[in-house]
Parts: C-alpha cells; sequence; structure tokens
C-alpha cells in the first residue's frame, strides 16, 4: 500500500518524459525551420508611388498583397473613377465598403482630436491649388471663400452604408491617411499567413513586426528634408529602430511647386484654405498603426511643431520625430522622450 504513491509518480513520468521530449525536438525543429525560411520582397508601384513589402514565408504571397492592395484603390483613390470615394465624389448613389468606412471612421477621429486640422473634406482645397486631380492657377482669395462653405469634417456623416452631405460640392481626401491604411490591410494579410518577420513599405508609410534577416529590429530612416523632390541617395537625419509599431512621414519638402518664385506647399490649412506657412518641414509619427500615425503626421503639419507637442502631451500612444527650420534657417529636430530609444546611434 505505502508504494502506491511511488508507482503512480513512475508511470506518470513515463508518460511525461515523452512529451516532454515531444515538445524540445519539436521546437527545435521548429526554430529551425523558422531560421532556414526564405526572406522575399514584393515590390511595384501603386498609388502613385512605390511599395515594397519584406517577409519570411515559404510561400510567394505577392498575388495575395497585389490584390489587397487592388481592393484599397477600389476603395479610397481618388484617381480610379469607378472607386468608392470617386463615386461619392460626383454624387453617385453608392454603398460604402468595409474599408471606406474603417478609414472614414478614424479621420472623422482624427479630425475631432485635432481640432479640424486633419479633414478628410478638404479635396477642394488640394485641387484649386493644384496638388489634386486638377491642375491649374493659384486661386484667389474669392476663389477660396467661395469653397470653404463646403470643407468641413462636421458637414458629412455616416448613415448606414451611405455618405450624407451637407452640400453636394463637399468632397472627400483620403490621400493623408489611405497609404498608412494600406500598409495596415497589407501586414494584417501577413499575419493571416503566419508571417512573423515582416516590414510593409508604401511611399514613406511603414509598419514593421519582428526582425529583419540578421535577426535584428527593423531600421527605418527618417530622410532629410530636400526640395528636389527627384533627389536620390537622400541623407538620413535619424534612424528608427522598429518592431510592432507603424511611421509615418508628412513633410511639405515632398510635394510642392514654385511659381513666380515662390513655393507653394501641399499641405493645406483646412481652416483657412491656404497651404500652411511655419518652420516644421517635416512631422514622422510612430503608432500602433500606420493610419493613425499618417493622419496625425498630417495633421502636426498642418497644427505647426508647438501645438502637435501640446496634443502629444494627451495622446501618450503617440510618439514624434519633428525636423523643422530654425531661426538661421538650419535643420533642428526635436522627438518625443519615449521615442528616443528607437534612435539608433
Amino acid at each position: 500500500m505505502d508504494n502506491q504513491p511511488d508507482n503512480k509518480r513512475r508511470k506518470a513520468l513515463r508518460w511525461q518524459l515523452p512529451f516532454l521530449l515531444f515538445l524540445i525536438v519539436a521546437t527545435v525543429l521548429i526554430i529551425r525551420h523558422q531560421r532556414l525560411m526564405p526572406y522575399q520582397l514584393a515590390k511595384g508601384p501603386v498609388f502613385g508611388t512605390f511599395f515594397s513589402v519584406k517577409y519570411q514565408h515559404d510561400d510567394n504571397l505577392q498575388p495575395l498583397i497585389l490584390e489587397e492592395l487592388q481592393r484599397v484603390d477600389a476603395s479610397l483613390s481618388a484617381f480610379n473613377d469607378t472607386s468608392v470615394i470617386s463615386r461619392i465624389n460626383t454624387n453617385k448613389d453608392m454603398s460604402t465598403d468595409e474599408r471606406f468606412e474603417e478609414v472614414f471612421k478614424l479621420a472623422q477621429q482624427v479630425a475631432e482630436q485635432t481640432d479640424g486640422c486633419f479633414d478628410i473634406t478638404v479635396a477642394p482645397l488640394v485641387n484649386a491649388w493644384g496638388f489634386g486631380f486638377k491642375k491649374g492657377i493659384d486661386p484667389t482669395q474669392q476663389a477660396i471663400d467661395s469653397i470653404m462653405p463646403f470643407v468641413g469634417y462636421g458637414k458629412v456623416k455616416l448613415q448606414g452604408h451611405r455618405i450624407v452631405k451637407e452640400k453636394p460640392q463637399t468632397m472627400l481626401d483620403a490621400s493623408a491617411i489611405a497609404k498608412g491604411f494600406a500598409c495596415d490591410r497589407v501586414a494584417t494579410v501577413l499575419r493571416a499567413h503566419d508571417v512573423q518577420n515582416f516590414v510593409v513599405e508604401i511611399g514613406g508609410e511603414v509598419v514593421a513586426q519582428g526582425k529583419n534577416e540578421q535577426g535584428e529590429p527593423w531600421r527605418v530612416g527618417i530622410a532629410q528634408p530636400q526640395d528636389d523632390s527627384l533627389a536620390v541617395d537622400v541623407p538620413n537625419m535619424a534612424v528608427l529602430s522598429m518592431d510592432n509599431c507603424a511611421m509615418a512621414t508628412s513633410g511639405n519638402y515632398r510635394n510642392f511647386y514654385y511659381r513666380d518664385g515662390k513655393k507653394y506647399a501641399h499641405t493645406i490649412n483646412p481652416h483657412d484654405g491656404r497651404p500652411v506657412q511655419h518652420s516644421l518641414l517635416s512631422a514622422t509619427v510612430v503608432a500602433r498603426n500606420c493610419a493613425t500615425a499618417d493622419a496625425y503626421a498630417t495633421a502636426f503639419m498642418v497644427m505647426g511643431m508647438e501645438k502637435a507637442k501640446l496634443l502629444l502631451e494627451k495622446h501618450t500612444e503617440l510618439s514624434a520625430f519633428f525636423i523643422y527650420a530654425d531661426s538661421t534657417g538650419e535643420y533642428d529636430t526635436w522627438c518625443s522622450p519615449k521615442l528616443e530609444k528607437k534612435l539608433m546611434k
């Protein structure tokens, strides 16, 4: 009788030891397979820019990546006449889709939190200044004043699966959030196929997870502002170490034109209808997802650095890196304290 507990323990160990051995062997095989699994690269043109996706997986996932990018384009591209947003802008009877609705709801949320510095209804102003799908002369103040009644995020609402406008002339522009959203959607596709290590980049917006081929966090540069929009080999002002986060950059040096000796930047202030004029040259935002980072980066470019810093104090889930011109016209930088640990030395 006294030996029964010992016998039970020995029987339990006889079952447990093979199971533990199996777990150890399986873990070793999984780790070995993970190390041997190739890193693949998908890239190409999209949304008027380029995408690049590096990911670790046995299979070629580029067809799935392209399918998702096409779905985003079919929903949010103002340059696609048949997209959801284009049909809404031309007042067609159009049901929204899940991608449009996700972006619209986030855009309205960021608009509320930034006092309208991010505004999805700026499309008529963007076009008037020659940065959308219309090219023309600079608008007069009278022309701007005639557009302003149709601009304002509070003038559009999502009811059911329909966009309701106060005025039919109101148009939507998702360009300041769509690339970030597309990065998020591609990341979702990769995660659905159990990809653990990847970096997605579309036109400078980035989502990164896991490690690179060297087993280190992904390194992503923040470029020095350049007036030459076609410049190559642009030096970095900083390099971030990224893992399980998203980054987006908005900068007036990326999209602008000169006319009659004056520079016009593409960031339009929804409050006065004119291109912003201040010392902030570039705003990089790090957030949980890229659509959020994209929208706030644009909002910060509108509000300027000092107001952006105040907003960052309230939104601790965000961090930022700003490049600005100091009093002598030289480049200077400011970094959120919690982002400093991600800066590569």
